[in-house]
């Protein structure tokens, strides 16, 4: 069998709102009426990005790389994460092709902040910013997200060998 050149992996992530007058988005501060319920910075864009990529290389997903039960991960700033995993991709010879991400709510609006969140991807992620795609939907405020009681996102990725 030839080693193939090219995976795909998916990542989802949600997270409930709670107190806080904002959210972090793709490591960008974004101003909002709430916060998020998260053991880190409960940063969806970062967290679905990481299980993507580590979906793509069958390593698990982020909760077994950082534990919520462990207490050095409280609070913590998931840039860290996302360049971990980036880390493990490298080390295994391989690297982001490119990641296609989708942010799911009603508020905040996620438009005015997709090329931040893109510019500190690839600057997280040392790719070009033309690799990363950031986009937001809402779910005609059907289900949680619908509600204004949380955040989603998912991603794909595609890792190519080095």
């Amino acid at each position: 069998m030839t080693a193939l050149n090219f995976r795909i992996g998916q990542g989802y992530d949600v997270h409930a709102f709670g107190p806080g007058d904002h959210l972090m988005l793709g490591g960008v501060r974004v101003a909002h009426t709430q916060g998020v319920l998260a053991h880190s910075d409960g940063d969806v864009v970062l967290h679905t990005l990481c299980d993507a990529m580590l979906g793509a290389l069958a390593l698990g997903d982020i909760g077994q790389h950082f534990p919520p039960s462990d207490p050095r991960w409280k609070g913590a700033d998931s840039a860290q994460f996302l360049q971990h995993c980036d880390a493990l991709l490298r080390e295994r010879g391989w690297r982001l092709g490119n990641a296609d991400i989708t942010v799911i709510c009603e508020r905040p609006k996620v438009g005015p902040h997709a090329m931040a969140i893109r510019e500190r991807l690839a600057q997280l992620l040392d790719t070009e910013l033309d690799c990363i795609s950031v986009k937001a939907t809402t779910s005609e405020k059907l289900g949680f997200t619908g509600r204004g009681e949380g955040i989603a996102a998912q991603a794909v990725v595609l890792l190519q060998r080095l």
